[in-house]
């Protein structure tokens, strides 16, 4: 069982995007029941009183334009704890890699890394152009199942 977690600020658009396209492609090649795919934010901004907030409008919008769901998906926090169970860690960009590696205060089993390695996934929150995350994303996903 490969157990993969994404990361990004505040798992209201970047990473719950690319937990659901990963999901996505691998119903669709039939290998679901391999993986366990998720997705965490490294900041609590968008979590209030224990409750995360739901995926950000524009990023379901644009899941949404490619048949992909992401009902029920709020934002969650990584945890030092979540070192041990998951395999991979993808990051959406340099930052997240920082803040990941700072909970988790170090990484023995080299474990943490982006998902596009010499690319930063574009961020729609201050670009507006979820489109342009969605592609990074697919792409970056697209390796990742081709390299498993």
């Amino acid at each position: 069982m490969n157990k993969i977690l994404f990361i990004c600020h505040g798992n209201i658009c970047r990473s719950p995007m690319a937990e659901f396209i990963f999901k996505d492609m691998l119903k669709k090649c039939g290998r679901e029941a391999e993986f366990i795919v998720a997705s965490s934010a490294t900041s609590t901004e968008e979590i209030w009183n224990g409750m995360g907030n739901p995926v950000y409008p524009p990023a379901k919008a644009e899941l949404a334009k490619h048949g992909i769901s992401c009902k029920g998906k709020r934002a969650v926090q990584l945890k030092k704890s979540d070192y041990d169970k998951y395999d991979l860690f993808l990051c959406m960009d340099s930052r997240n890699v920082t803040n990941t590696l700072r909970i988790f205060g170090s990484d023995p089993d080299n474990k943490v890394r982006k998902l596009i390695k010499n690319k930063d996934v574009s961020d729609p929150w201050y670009t507006d152009r979820f489109d342009v995350a969605y592609n990074d994303i697919y792409e970056g996903c697209r390796q990742l199942l081709e390299s498993l």
